[in-house]
């Protein structure tokens, strides 16, 4: 019996100390990883930035550069954040990562680098329409740059369209230093539309570098669009759908293809009042030479083609008679110049001679589909 016992209480001895030896040990903590290293001197600016944690998630990242907050975005497993935008040129980055691990203790990255300079720069140079503008439905945006861009698709990728109401859009390149955004339909009235070029520090060619970010808002204001009838000679204007103008119109004799019309959907692109007139390839004591001052015109084409004010009332809504202009009743004309906005539609039908969608903003003439096909993205659609 007593040997029974002792034999339990060494079991027992046994069993305690086989618990002692199984406790867990702690866990690693996890390891954070940034790309440009800290303390960097020369760092890329065209890959951006990327924060990594192994053995843990990331719970906090915050980048900043010249007091300005760098925005970014974590990847699905939380493991992973990278900048929006390329880094800027010669600046300096200031990083504060926090990663957690299972049970464990937090890490803690924080460190500084800089950017190297750009050995040449680019910028933008000009934008359409103007900053602060107030513009009609169908109105490109069109950017210019100071530099021929040869790395368009690294270009494309920083360019930045945000619109109050949801828009899909696309960029095509007419050029090294131009690139055009149309949406697939009309823009939706009465919004802010907000434009950011996020080039600093992008890749434009062999050592060319944006030299810095560029932004500009405009406003789409009522949605004004026109129809014209070149063979009922009849203009109608609509403005938020109801109808606000009926005029009776001449448009070009259609005798030589310069003096046709062209049909297809035009956008109105600048005015004057007034606007001098000159007979294109023709000089002073030719046949058919002209040098006219043309009142309250409104620009629709690059191919001389204007809707504005004609004293000739026994033509209009009976025959086209111009050189290829349309023309009505110099107060309605003048009423249309006042009523007009860049980027209002103006749709003309009748002629046999076609808009081509290079000739002025002629760019809804192009299918949405061939539209995209100008994009140096493969698969272009909804800008970001």
């Amino acid at each position: 019996m007593r040997r029974a016992v002792l034999t339990c209480v060494a079991f027992l001895l046994l069993v305690c100390g086989c618990a002692s030896v199984t406790a867990e040990t702690p866990s690693s903590p996890p390891v954070v990883q940034v790309w440009p290293p800290f303390d960097a001197r020369r760092a890329r600016t065209d890959h951006g930035l990327v924060v990594r944690a192994r053995g843990g998630t990331l719970s906090r990242v915050l980048v900043s550069e010249g007091g300005e907050q760098v925005p970014g975005r974590l990847d699905g497993s939380r493991t992973i954040w990278r900048s929006d935008w390329t880094l800027k040129p010669a600046a300096e980055y200031t990083v504060t990562a926090t990663a957690q691990g299972s049970g464990g203790p937090d890490t803690v990255a924080m460190g500084r680098f800089r950017t190297r300079p750009a050995r040449r720069g680019f910028q933008v140079a000009a934008t359409t329409p103007l900053p602060g503008e107030t513009v009609g439905t169908g109105m490109p945006i069109i950017i210019d740059f100071d530099s021929p861009v040869t790395d368009k698709a690294a270009v494309e990728r920083t360019l930045e369209v945000r619109a109050e109401t949801p828009v899909e859009g696309a960029w095509r390149w007419v050029g090294d230093t131009r690139v055009i955004y149309r949406t697939r339909r009309f823009w939706a009235p009465h919004q802010q539309v907000t434009v950011t070029a996020h080039l600093a520090g992008v890749r434009g060619g062999a050592g060319l570098y944006g030299a810095t970010d560029s932004t500009f808002a405009f406003t789409v204001g009522r949605g004004q669009t026109s129809t014209i009838d070149t063979r009922t000679h009849q203009m109608v204007v609509r403005r938020d759908g109801a109808v606000v103008q009926r005029m009776a119109i001449s448009a070009g004799m259609a005798t030589t293809p310069e003096y046709t019309t062209t049909s297809g959907i035009h956008l109105t692109m600048d005015k004057g009042n007034p606007v001098r007139m000159i007979s294109p390839g023709r000089a002073e004591g030719e046949p058919g030479y002209y040098d006219l001052l043309i009142d309250h015109a409104v620009r629709i084409s690059n191919s001389g083609e204007y809707v504005h004010a004609k004293d000739n009332l026994w033509a209009q809504g009976r025959a086209n008679v111009s050189h290829g202009c349309v023309n009505a009743r110099p107060d309605q004309a003048a009423w249309f110049y006042d009523s007009s906005l860049r980027g209002d539609p103006v749709t003309i039908t009748g002629t046999d001679r076609r808009l081509a969608w290079d000739n002025g903003w002629g760019f809804w003439q192009l299918p949405w589909d061939r539209w995209r096909q100008g994009s140096a993205l493969p698969g272009a659609g909804p800008a970001r």
